[in-house]
């Protein structure tokens, strides 16, 4: 089984929010995690992002926030954040996690544009574990540009969270759909 960590700020709203969303989209040959950086350890997934999870169909009742660690880091075969400065958070933690650890939104865009060989095998373990063996090659045609940071709507607006939820969900339907072409 592939071990995959979402990683954010609180571990309340994005990491929690695709770390559900990517184990709805994944088969079950993948087990998706979530931990923050500064996490509020033992909370429960806010409230305007649950609501929205629940109206989806998405269970968040048995989820707690948890704090980042080197253990989890070093567990983990694929590493996700939302933004660049997890990114660097996650590799002060475990340097050594540099060629696992992705941008949600740059792992998108590489099993987008990763060839065929890249993505290939019976289930989404086996297609991710090709697309990070890939990654050093197709991260080097696609440019660090492209991919960006999933805003944290956290003490925003409603609407923030609203639009939060959605960008996350259209990268977890991406992300499948680039897996199983």
């Amino acid at each position: 089984m592939l071990s995959m960590l979402v990683v954010c700020t609180g571990n309340i709203c994005r990491s929690p929010a695709a770390q559900l969303l990517l184990a709805d989209v994944l088969d079950s040959s993948v087990s998706v995690s979530s931990a923050g950086t500064r996490a509020l350890v033992g909370a429960a997934v806010a409230e305007p992002v649950a609501r929205r999870l629940t109206g989806l169909g998405i269970d968040t009742s048995g989820f707690t926030a948890r704090a980042l660690d080197s253990s989890l880091v070093e567990r983990s075969d694929v590493v996700v954040t939302m933004t660049a400065e997890h990114r660097a958070a996650v590799l002060g933690v475990v340097p050594g996690a540099l060629r696992r650890t992705f941008l949600l939104t740059e792992l998108v865009l590489l099993a987008e544009h990763a060839g065929a060989d890249a993505v290939s095998g019976r289930d989404d373990e086996a297609r991710l574990r090709a697309l990070v063996a890939a990654a050093g090659r197709t991260r080097a045609t696609i440019g660090p540009a492209r991919a960006h940071d999933v805003a944290d709507p956290y003490g925003r607006e409603d609407a923030r969270y609203a639009e939060m939820l959605a960008e996350v969900r259209e990268q977890a339907t991406r992300l499948r759909c680039a897996l199983r072409r």
